[in-house]
């Protein structure tokens, strides 16, 4: 897929990798971006909808659905991550509640429009899915989580050529890791790799030297069961396949 002449929707549009995927997808000839943003955003290109898009928000989701209507990429960036140190489970739950549901409903919602134009979904995860950091542990609870579901959405949806991308960024130098003193990309670096990554059909994207630097061990890794979609390789859990029946 290549994202001249299809129509795409950002969620967290408004700054950061967001920001910085808004403006490349255009830069690479995108019909129409639409910018999902919990505020009014203003844009001076006409090929850019602002969309007030809060994913928790199951009224404004289902709005944005009807204001879109065909859907060829779906970019799921919206989250949040804020420090805490698991005493109050209700940080848990508030990450739970974007970088896992708030993923889980945009995408629902718009699964209709990306099987009819047999799109794809490009999630916007972190290495924290696979490494967590003491200092976020509520954020990459939440990444993992959301790994887990971009698997699984991968192996569902195969059938319905809809391809299901995962970015598992490193440091980015983003409000997030603002005056933190460690080596980070650019947002704009990281948007070109993810979309050059789309564009070569890889599943799992390290679009930075510090997520690429532990790339290759990754996709040979056993691991790794995104696999598990292709009927031709068994994988680690190889029930359904070649008449094996699941557990129970």
């Amino acid at each position: 897929m290549t994202i001249s002449d299809k129509t795409v929707l950002v969620t967290g549009a408004n700054r950061g990798i967001g920001r910085a995927l808004a403006a490349e997808a255009l830069a690479r000839n995108a019909r129409q971006v639409y910018a999902g943003t919990r505020r009014p955003l203003a844009h001076p290109d006409a090929r850019v909808t602002p969309l007030t898009l809060d994913v928790t928000s199951p009224e404004q989701v289902q709005a944005a659905v009807g204001e879109i209507g065909s859907l060829d990429v779906l970019i799921n960036n919206a989250g949040i991550a804020l420090v805490d140190d698991l005493t109050d489970p209700a940080a848990i739950e508030r990450h739970l509640a974007v970088n896992l549901f708030g993923t889980y409903a945009v995408t629902q919602a718009f699964l209709p429009a990306l099987a009819r134009s047999r799109g794809a979904i490009v999630n916007i995860l972190s290495l924290n899915s696979i490494a967590p950091l003491p200092l976020i542990p509520a954020y990459s609870i939440s990444k993992a989580a959301a790994f887990s579901l971009t698997q699984s959405l991968r192996a569902l949806l195969a059938g319905q050529g809809v391809r299901v991308h995962a970015v598992l960024a490193g440091p980015v130098d983003t409000d997030m890791l603002r005056g933190v003193d460690i080596p980070k990309a650019s947002p704009e670096s990281v948007a070109r790799a993810i979309f050059d990554a789309v564009d070569n059909g890889e599943e799992d994207i390290f679009p930075d030297s510090v997520s690429a630097f532990i790339a290759d061990s990754w996709h040979d890794g056993a691991a790794r069961c995104s696999s598990i979609a292709d009927p031709s390789h068994q994988g680690p859990w190889p029930w359904g396949f070649r008449g094996v029946a699941p557990p129970g």
